[in-house]
């Protein structure tokens, strides 16, 4: 059995591919070059055919649907409403600004679309908001509590920690740190399940995105776009174009003092938050690109030891490239199409997700838009 996980990050794209449970295939791609060349990412995607199953990108997530289920003439706006929460007309005006977040997003739709017209095995999977094990009540007014490459290197967790302590996954219990090159974001794992999640548009700042807003700011502004949701963060703070810089500079540039103590303190207090949902974590697992730089590898397990002990997440056997989002985007194709890792996804109930993000909106203005939304794009054809 061959299957491919597709992982569409702010910096890359990262393809990871397994066969009969190991790492066979890993491809990463430039993610402004995606945006540009759409194609790049069908090439990408055929270098490792034949596959049984694909896990293609993904977005905010959706309960589990399949590409094959989708009827192409609706297919463009159903996966910019449901896989990307974005408006057709905010798509058009965001383009005409060449703005590359949004240009992404715009490649993702049409390989989306040329994946259909190929007869590809490709199927959508949930984000944390859509998992039945997240609890109603932590999803009121929410739409990121974590989108699907977090989900994905939850289950990589659950895995991992799983076999290195050698416990059954019942017994697996940790919080998730995950700080991208766009967005930071933290998971609550107890009992081998994703109970909850703070997504990198409601917590602290990441890199390039500001996390989560005073509402009374969005009063004051009035009209956001959502090229907005990739400012605002340690970037625009500081002025420094990369995390490496901005981190060097932090003990000579007073900008860069303020963004890296909003940036770590907001990993801190999610973390706090989180253990009132997991109160008795075995561990805090790190991942992803920031927790690289060794500065702020050394401030996580400094700042979060006393929290409970701090490792790096493992990788899968024979990753040797690809990001921890990719590999957990092919363990749950994996998972899904019956492999190794079918345990695995049964056991966090990933298949019984239901809904999109859009599911659990009870402010009026929102459920306003919401309706809209569904009247003109049914999520079920």
């Amino acid at each position: 059995m061959r299957v491919l996980g597709i992982d569409p990050g702010t910096r890359s794209f990262d393809l990871c591919g397994l066969e009969n449970g190991e790492v066979y295939f890993e491809e990463i791609l430039d993610t402004p070059e995606v945006a540009k060349k759409p194609e790049l990412l069908i090439e990408a995607t055929e270098k490792a055919m034949p596959l049984d199953l694909i896990a293609g990108p993904s977005g905010y997530g959706v309960e589990l649907t399949y590409l094959r289920n989708l009827n192409i003439q609706t297919l463009r706006d159903w996966y910019l409403t449901y896989i990307l929460l974005l408006k057709k007309e905010d798509l058009e005006a965001a383009l005409k600004k060449g703005d590359v977040g949004i240009m992404v997003y715009s490649a993702m739709t049409e390989t989306a679309m040329e994946m259909k017209r190929r007869g590809w095995p490709v199927c959508y999977i949930p984000g944390v908001i859509e998992l039945p094990t997240v609890p109603a009540h932590r999803k009121i007014n929410k739409l990121d509590m974590g989108t699907v490459d977090k989900m994905c290197i939850g289950a990589l967790g659950v895995y991992d920690q799983a076999k290195r302590l050698n416990i059954p996954y019942s017994e697996v219990s940790f919080i998730l740190v995950e700080m991208g090159f766009g967005y930071n974001s933290v998971l609550g794992i107890s009992e081998g399940k994703i109970v909850d999640g703070i997504g990198g548009t409601t917590g602290g700042i990441g890199f390039l995105t500001a996390g989560g807003m005073d509402a009374e700011l969005m009063q004051l502004v009035g009209n956001w776009e959502k090229v907005d949701m990739f400012t605002g963060g340690g970037i625009s703070v500081s002025g420094k174009l990369s995390p490496e810089e901005l981190i060097k500079c932090v003990d000579a540039d007073e900008r860069c003092e303020v963004a890296w103590g909003a940036t770590i303190e907001g990993i801190v207090k999610s973390v706090a938050s989180t253990m009132a949902t997991v109160p008795r974590p075995k561990e805090i697992l790190i991942s992803g690109r920031l927790t690289k730089i060794e500065r702020v590898k050394d401030e996580l397990l400094e700042r979060l030891g006393k929290f409970a002990p701090v490792k790096r997440i493992g990788w899968l056997r024979g990753a040797k490239r690809v990001k921890e989002s990719a590999q957990g985007y092919a363990i749950v194709a994996d998972g899904l199409a019956g492999g190794k890792f079918s345990e695995l996804i049964e056991w966090m109930d990933i298949k019984n997700a239901k809904g999109t993000a859009l599911d659990h909106i009870y402010h009026p203005k929102g459920k306003n838009i919401r309706q809209k939304l569904e009247e003109k794009i049914p999520f079920r054809p």
